[in-house]
């Protein structure tokens, strides 16, 4: 029996992510387990009325199976090229799969790239957009990055993020996402027989952090490490997260009803507000800053703005208005927010008092160069 007593009976929002490595297996893109996996969602709309959006890996391996590649393509224009082919091929098999399971239950495709979140007005159009797909009663939205056209993307994202992101947007009530293991482990359970399941997280510490080790498969980019990224977003909105094994039949009932071999990350109780989430989650940081010890006293202890006198080091070039991560003097970032300063301002007012601004740059259009209100202390 499973650790799973404290998800929500009530769930009406549910996202699902379904990893690169569930969807491989002699082939770069197997559909077989997607049966099962689209058998039980379809059970879920018909029987209880629930909302539920699908974040699904595999348009490149499903690429590479169409095109009769047996690696990764390499070169950013024929790894976007395998993209477009098998992002159609993709959802052609979504959706016979969904007809099949009967209830005439219909499939959208949501392909979304990091500028789409990055910018407010966008960010709250995809809100506005899943929401208006669940109000037509037999939509499941599947979503994917898109990988055609997003360069960053293809070199930086996963899956994973994406998919706590789009849950926290939409205010879902639980986000599963399922892997090729039961969930995380003490140690790596492909090495060591002696490995023990945690069933339950309740904060993401760095001792939690040093047991994800990165994936080695041919047709993925994200591995535990990125699945403990996005339970700390997904759990900060106030919503909890269990990562089970897929090929596990019928895991999502069995998740929902408490009887799963899984891991359960429990939603936090300090719950970020929409803005705040944007602020934290939906923009890419464009550079960081590097502060003092008593800066980082100021901004968790005493709920202050950041200064520019308790920076000590600039990192990346960027424009006033732009995300930044805020580093401890250990490395670690402690908080995000939206700089009044452009990287070449900071790099000669760094340090100094806010008083030193005008004179130092001809002008002073505010004393914080992060205001509270716009800074995010993270979990």
């Amino acid at each position: 029996m499973s650790n799973l007593n404290t998800i929500p009976t009530d769930i009406k929002t549910l996202v699902i992510k379904i990893g690169t490595t569930l969807l491989s297996d002699k082939r770069p893109f197997d559909a077989r387990l997607l049966e099962g996996i689209v058998a039980d969602v379809a059970r879920l709309k018909r029987d209880r009325g629930m909302n539920v959006l699908i974040v699904s890996s595999g348009a490149i391996g499903c690429g590479m199976n169409a095109l009769g590649l047996s690696e990764r393509p390499k070169p950013l224009p024929l790894k976007q090229a395998t993209a477009a082919v098998g992002q159609a091929a993709l959802m052609h098999i979504y959706e016979t799969l969904f007809r099949a399971a009967g209830g005439g239950i219909k499939t959208a495709q949501v392909l979304l790239s990091a500028s789409d979140l990055d910018n407010r007005q966008t960010y709250l159009n995809v809100r506005n957009t899943i929401h208006a797909l669940f109000d037509m009663g037999t939509v499941v939205p599947i979503v994917n990055e898109n990988d055609s056209t997003a360069t960053e993307e293809l070199k930086f994202g996963d899956n994973d993020t994406l998919a706590a992101k789009i849950a926290a947007k939409i205010d879902a009530d639980l986000l599963i996402i399922l892997s090729d293991v039961d969930g995380l482990f003490d140690k790596n359970p492909a090495r060591y027989k002696s490995a023990k399941l945690i069933e339950r997280v309740e904060a993401i510490t760095p001792e939690i952090e040093a047991l994800a080790g990165d994936t080695v498969v041919e047709t993925s980019v994200g591995g535990m490490k990125t699945k403990l990224a996005a339970a700390k977003i997904a759990c900060s909105a106030g919503l909890p997260v269990v990562l089970a094994n897929g090929r596990a039949p019928h895991i999502i009932p069995d998740v929902l009803e408490g009887r799963a071999r899984a891991t359960l990350f429990s939603a936090s109780a300090d719950v970020l507000p929409h803005r705040k989430r944007w602020i934290a989650f939906g923009r890419k940081a464009q550079g960081a800053v590097c502060i003092d010890d008593g800066a980082r006293a100021a901004l968790l202890e005493r709920g202050k703005s950041l200064l520019a006198a308790g920076i000590v080091g600039v990192q990346g070039r960027f424009a006033a208005g732009a995300a930044l991560k805020v580093l401890d003097a250990a490395g670690r970032e402690i908080a995000r927010g939206l700089t009044n300063y452009s990287s070449g301002e900071l790099e000669q007012i760094k340090g100094k008092s806010s008083q030193k601004i005008r004179a130092i740059l001809g002008q002073k259009d505010f004393d914080e160069v992060i205001h509270r209100n716009n800074l995010v202390v993270l979990p």
